[in-house]
């Protein structure tokens, strides 16, 4: 599984934590469950939000719980689908809190790779899942190994924004080191939230505070998904 994260910053950093018998066990499930069953993401996409986003060039946080369990969806990126997929209905949230908070655009797909390459994490708690079984691969050590992840930002970055949003990625705030990092907390942009994300203005505060410790800022508008389709 950790051929597939092949960044060498990541993978050097994270070497200790691949040893670990906890992530031994979680490997072999996973690829227990690879031959049994439909898994998302596909096996070259799990670390995609690692590969994605070098260690050393990460500016934002955006923590998710699970990945995308319908088909075509996910593609190892919180809240991110493949262009193609209509963004589902977090997603478009997120869309319409950035439409009020700054000048953007809402796009006709919900690819966030150009945010990944910019160094916004997406990064999920759980980076595997079964099809159509939403949470089947909680508690099986996914959560221990993207804690560390958390820590590992929180002591070897300064500057950086966490978004926390919803009740779940809120309990990682006590991963975080809130004197030298941005974190900022809001209700989880699902609809059955009732709108509690809207007004949050993450993305503009983001910048903000990126500009102000002479950070570029995210530019959070997406290029055109024909481009790619």
């Amino acid at each position: 599984m950790t051929e597939h994260l092949s960044h060498y910053l990541w993978a050097t950093q994270l070497k200790s934590e691949f040893e670990k018998p906890y992530f031994k066990e979680l490997e072999l499930f996973v690829k227990k469950e690879r031959e049994h069953f439909t898994i998302y993401p596909k096996p070259e996409e799990t670390f995609n939000a690692f590969q994605l986003t070098p260690l050393d060039k990460i500016k934002v946080i955006i923590i998710g719980q699970d990945p995308y369990h319908g088909p075509h969806q996910a593609h190892g990126l919180s809240f991110s689908v493949n262009y193609g997929i209509k963004p589902p209905p977090s997603l478009s949230n997120i869309f319409k809190e950035l439409q009020n908070d700054i000048n953007f655009k809402i796009p006709s797909h919900g690819n966030l790779t150009s945010w990944a390459q910019q160094g916004v994490l997406l990064l999920n708690a759980t980076l595997t899942v079964r099809a159509g079984l939403p949470g089947s691969h909680q508690k099986k050590g996914w959560e221990v190994f993207t804690d560390a992840v958390i820590k590992l930002i929180s002591d070897q970055k300064e500057h950086c924004v966490f978004l926390l949003w919803g009740n779940f990625a809120k309990t990682k705030s006590v991963l975080i080191d809130s004197s030298k990092h941005l974190i900022l907390e809001a209700a989880h942009p699902s609809p059955l939230a009732r709108g509690a994300f809207f007004g949050c203005k993450h993305f503009s505060k983001t910048n903000q505070y990126l500009a102000s410790h002479q950070v570029n800022p995210i530019n959070w508008n997406l290029p055109s998904g024909e481009l790619f389709e």
